[in-house]
């Protein structure tokens, strides 16, 4: 069998991409606002159901430039349980990240565990959406709301994701910034985007990404180049239409994976009601020797991941902060050293569902 990785990327047949590049040589128009990056910010508003969006080169620019746009400074709360660009981003603007715990659940910033974490010097709050499951957006807003702090939300798993109600997860906070990557539910090989709720705050990002220029005379800003290519945006206009269907087969893994694990002892799913899911991750809990079970999955080919293992504040640049002590952090320490990201991506077949299954059955009976 070949190697099977915890993602990959659905790519469409190549005939199909060929006339948009076509297009592109034709029209000499490579980046900087072209046709098709116009069509895909269009299109991406009316299927996520959101009022402004703001294409980039990739989420972490994103995250970086979405900080700028809300000229945030001193300290900012946020989850240890993440991929480091969450925290990076904040360090790039010379922000001072402050690691609060998860929720055991949601895999989520808790928000029972955020007021005690407000200083006369915290300006946001930046939660993740951890494997597109929704963060509590109600009561981090109140906290927000209070104690009068912006909220950033990291949705980088969060495409398509809906509340509970059936709105858009996107549509809270002061912004939400998703990625493109091809790792990713939704890919333009590499991408990301912002979105914003008002027009006003869109013109700002949009000078932000593009060196801070107006025109071709007048820069109004330190802006950065997260500007997303012609190649990139026409990539996404193809994978768009496919995306319904991906993410049906996406929701057949999910329950194919969940009826061959359900009465196997040590290993758990997650819980997290289906009206809120879009698939992105098959996160497992390992009760014990969860290491052994990775080693074992990679040495029969099957390349999962321990998202998100070691967490960021036991990485050099993090571990010093007071925030980062692994026993201000007890749940995200316990959950990073039980997760393993099983493969989940729409191509998967079910005799590979079911290798895969019949390897962790093995490995809970020896």
């Amino acid at each position: 069998m070949k190697p099977i990785y915890v993602t990959q990327p659905t790519l469409p047949p190549l005939e199909e991409f060929l006339p948009y590049l076509e297009k592109i040589w034709d029209n000499k128009i490579l980046t900087n606002g072209g046709e098709f990056h116009q069509q895909l910010e269009q299109v991406l508003c009316e299927y996520l159901g959101v009022k402004h969006l703001s294409l980039f080169t990739n989420g972490t620019i994103a995250l970086i430039t979405a900080l700028q746009a809300l000229r945030i400074t001193g300290e900012v709360i946020t989850t240890p349980y993440s991929f480091v660009a969450t925290a990076h981003s904040l360090l790039w603007n010379g922000i001072k990240p402050v690691f609060v715990d998860i929720d055991p659940i949601t895999l989520n910033l808790d928000p029972a565990k955020i007021e005690a974490a407000i200083t006369p010097q915290t300006t946001a709050i930046m939660p993740v959406h951890c494997y597109g499951y929704p963060c509590d957006v109600e009561r981090i807003q109140q906290i927000a709301d209070n104690y009068n702090l912006k909220v950033i939300y990291d949705a980088a798993h969060a495409f398509g994701v809906q509340d509970k109600s059936g709105g858009g997860i996107l549509n809270y906070g002061d912004l939400s910034v998703l990625s493109f990557h091809a790792t990713k539910v939704f890919n333009t090989f590499e991408g990301g985007a912002i979105i914003c709720p008002d027009e006003k705050t869109k013109r700002r990002i949009d000078h932000l990404k593009n060196f801070g220029f107006v025109d071709e005379v007048t820069v109004v800003a330190a802006g950065i180049n997260g500007k997303m290519s012609e190649i990139n945006a026409a990539f996404g206009l193809l994978q768009l239409k496919g995306i319904d269907e991906a993410l049906g087969q996406r929701k057949k893994i999910d329950a194919r994976y969940r009826e061959g694990l359900k009465n196997i002892a040590g290993i758990r799913c997650t819980n997290i009601g289906e009206h809120v899911a879009n698939y992105a991750y098959f996160p497992i809990f390992v009760e014990q020797n969860r290491d052994a079970l990775y080693e074992k999955l990679k040495a029969n080919g099957i390349f999962g991941r321990r998202y998100f293992y070691p967490l960021i504040s036991d990485f050099p640049m993090y571990r010093a902060l007071p925030s980062a002590a692994a026993a201000n952090l007890p749940v995200a320490q316990k959950i990073s050293h039980e997760v393993i990201c099983l493969p989940m991506y729409p191509n998967l077949t079910n005799e590979e569902i079911d290798f895969i299954i019949s390897l962790i059955i093995d490995f809970s009976v020896t």
